[in-house]
C-alpha cells in the first residue's frame, strides 16, 4: 500500500488554470430538441477559436439526424460554459490542500464503475485521461466510452475546486482593502473534504488505509442489463478530440 504525504506546506498562489497538464475545460451538454434528447460530456481547448464549436455542433447535428435548430443551442451551451471558465482567467488562485479525494459514481451503457482515490491537485503534470485508460486497463473494462466519462468526471470535481479557489482568494482581496467580504460557503465536496482530510490526519501524517479496510476503497465495476437504472454519461461518436500533446502517465497515488 503506498502512502501520501500530507506534511504541511504553505500554500502557493498561482494564475486559475486546471490543475492538470492540459488546461481543457469540461463540457456537459444536455438538451432536447423537438422531443429528441441529446447528452454528452466532454473537453474543450478554451483556446479554440469559435469557429470550431459551429464546426463541432452542425457535424454532430448531421451525424446524428439532429434537428435543425438543435445547432444554435448546442452552441449556447458550450460557448456559455467556456465564457465561464475564461471569466476566472487571469485571476489568483490558492489551493492550500495539495491531495483532495475524488469520487467516481457512473454509469455508462451498461458498465456502472465506481471509485475513489486521492489526487495531487498542486502536480501539474497530472493527466486525468491517461489515467483514466491504465484504470480501464486495469479493471478489464473494454468499452471505449467508459474512460472518457471517467476523465471528464475528474476534471469537472478539479474545476470545482479551482474556481472556488478563486471565490477565496477574491474575499481574501476584499478584506486586505478594507470591505467587508461576503460569507462565502463552499459547496465543493472535494474541498470540504480536502480539508477534513488535512485535519484528520494532521500536518505530519500519511494517509494509510488499515488493512481490513482496504476493500472498501476498491474500485467497483458492475455489468447491468439495458433496463436497470442508473447513472449514465452518453459518448457520441463525434466527440473530437482535444489533446496539445502525447499523453504521459498522471501522477496520482490511489487507494
Amino acid at each position: 500500500m503506498k502512502t501520501v504525504s500530507l506534511g504541511a506546506s504553505r500554500p502557493s498562489t498561482v494564475n486559475f488554470r486546471m490543475p492538470t497538464r492540459d488546461n481543457l475545460v469540461p463540457i456537459r451538454v444536455d438538451l432536447e430538441v423537438d422531443g429528441q434528447r441529446y447528452r454528452d460530456a466532454f473537453t474543450w481547448n478554451p483556446r479554440d477559436p469559435d469557429s470550431e464549436i459551429i464546426s463541432f455542433a452542425k457535424r454532430t447535428a448531421k451525424d446524428l439526424k439532429l434537428p435543425a435548430n438543435f445547432v444554435p443551442q448546442m452552441l449556447q451551451s458550450i460557448q456559455g460554459q467556456l465564457a465561464e471558465f475564461r471569466s476566472y482567467e487571469g485571476q489568483e488562485m490558492q489551493i492550500k490542500e495539495k491531495i483532495v479525494p475524488l469520487k467516481i459514481d457512473l454509469r455508462v451503457n451498461n458498465t456502472v464503475i465506481r471509485d475513489q482515490f486521492l489526487w495531487d491537485i498542486g502536480n501539474l503534470d497530472s493527466d486525468p485521461e491517461e489515467f483514466a485508460r491504465m484504470l480501464c486497463d486495469d479493471l478489464n473494462i473494454t468499452d471505449p466510452e467508459v474512460g472518457p466519462a471517467i476523465a471528464v468526471s475528474i476534471r469537472e470535481q478539479l474545476y470545482e475546486i479551482a474556481s472556488q479557489s478563486v471565490s477565496v482568494m477574491r474575499e481574501k482581496q476584499l478584506s486586505k482593502k478594507g470591505r467587508r467580504a461576503p460569507e462565502f460557503s463552499s459547496n465543493s465536496k472535494a474541498v470540504n473534504n480536502a480539508v477534513d482530510l488535512f485535519k484528520y490526519f494532521g500536518s505530519k501524517g500519511s494517509v494509510i488505509r488499515k488493512r481490513k479496510e482496504w476493500y472498501l476503497y476498491e474500485p467497483v465495476v458492475d455489468v447491468v442489463a439495458n433496463e436497470e437504472g442508473g447513472k449514465e454519461e452518453p459518448n457520441n461518436s463525434s466527440r473530437p478530440k482535444k489533446r496539445a500533446e502525447e499523453e504521459k502517465v498522471a501522477s496520482l497515488q490511489s487507494l
